[in-house]
C-alpha cells in the first residue's frame, strides 16, 4: 500500500502546469541575461568613461585656447565639443555591444537553449530588441547629459559655454589684422554679428545624440541577427558607420545625393 501511495504524493507536490511562455516571459529572461554578462558592464563602462572624459578635456582644452586666444570665440559650438566623443567614439563602442547580445548566443550555442524554451524565433529576437533597446537608450540619454554637463563645467568662465537654462550669444565671425607688434604679436581683432545658442536648440542636440547611438546599436543588432557572427556583424557595423560615409565623399555629386539618402549617418560631404 505504501509503494502505491508514494507516487502519487510525489505528484501532488508538483507546480500545477501554466500557460505557453509569452513575450513578457521572454523579455524578463533576456534582461537576466543580459545584466549577468560581464560584457555589457565594461562595454557600458568604456562608452561614458570614454564619452565624458574626452569631453572634459575637449572643454580643458578650448578654454585655456581662448584664454590665449580670445579671438577664437566667433563661432564656436560649445555643445558640439561636449558631445563630439560620445557621437563619434560612442556609436563604434555601442555597435559592438550591439552585435555582442545576439551573436554570443550563436557561438555559444546558448541560442538553441533559448529556442527550445521559446520556440518561436520571433518572440526571442522581439524580446532581445526591446531590452537592449531600452537599456541602450536610457544609458545614452545619461552619457548624453553627463557629457555635456561636464565639458560645459570644463568650458565655464570662458564665455562660449552652452546652458539648458539661457540663451547664450556668441559672435558670428571676427574681423583680424596684424597688431601693434607686428605679426609675430597678439592681432587686433573685432567680432561682427550673433550666434544665439538657446536651450531647446542645445537639448535637441543633447537628445538627438542620444537616439543617434541607439539607432547604431539597434543596427548592430540587426546585423548580428542577419550574420549571426560577433567580428563580422561588428566588422559590417564598423563599415556602415565609418566606411560608406568616406566612400560617399568622394562620389560624383550626382551620386552623392543619392547614397546621402539611403545612409544611416549624414557625413559631411553630403552638405550641399
Amino acid at each position: 500500500m505504501a509503494t502505491s501511495t508514494a507516487p502519487a504524493l510525489r505528484l501532488s507536490t508538483l507546480p500545477p502546469a501554466t500557460s505557453r511562455a509569452g513575450l513578457g516571459g521572454t523579455i524578463r529572461s533576456e534582461f537576466t541575461k543580459l545584466r549577468s554578462v560581464r560584457s555589457t558592464y565594461w562595454t557600458i563602462a568604456a562608452l561614458f568613461i570614454v564619452s565624458v572624459g574626452v569631453a572634459a578635456i575637449i572643454g580643458f582644452g578650448i578654454a585655456n585656447n581662448l584664454r590665449n586666444s580670445p579671438w577664437n570665440k566667433a563661432g564656436t559650438d560649445a555643445t558640439q565639443a561636449s558631445l563630439i566623443a560620445f557621437f563619434e567614439i560612442g556609436q563604434l563602442i555601442i555597435a559592438v555591444l550591439g552585435a555582442l547580445v545576439i551573436t554570443s548566443e550563436y557561438s555559444t550555442g546558448m541560442i538553441r537553449t533559448s529556442l527550445t524554451a521559446m520556440p518561436r524565433r520571433g518572440t526571442v529576437y522581439a524580446a532581445k530588441l526591446i531590452v537592449f533597446g531600452t537599456v541602450t537608450l536610457i544609458v545614452s540619454v545619461i552619457t548624453s547629459f553627463v557629457s555635456f554637463f561636464v565639458g560645459q563645467a570644463a568650458l565655464s568662465g570662458s564665455g562660449v559655454s552652452a546652458s539648458l537654462f539661457h540663451s547664450v550669444t556668441i559672435p558670428q565671425g571676427v574681423n583680424m589684422s596684424p597688431g601693434p607688434q607686428g605679426p609675430n604679436g597678439p592681432p587686433n581683432y573685432h567680432f561682427f554679428g550673433t550666434n544665439v545658442i538657446s536651450p531647446g536648440t542645445v537639448l535637441t542636440a543633447i537628445i538627438g545624440c542620444a537616439l543617434f547611438v541607439t539607432a547604431v546599436a539597434l543596427i548592430a543588432f540587426a546585423l548580428g541577427a542577419i550574420i549571426r557572427h560577433t567580428a563580422g556583424a561588428i566588422t559590417s557595423a564598423i563599415g556602415l558607420m565609418f566606411v560608406l560615409p568616406v566612400i560617399i565623399q568622394v562620389l560624383p555629386d550626382t551620386w552623392r545625393w543619392t547614397s546621402c539618402g539611403s545612409s544611416p549617418t549624414r557625413p559631411a560631404g553630403c552638405s550641399r
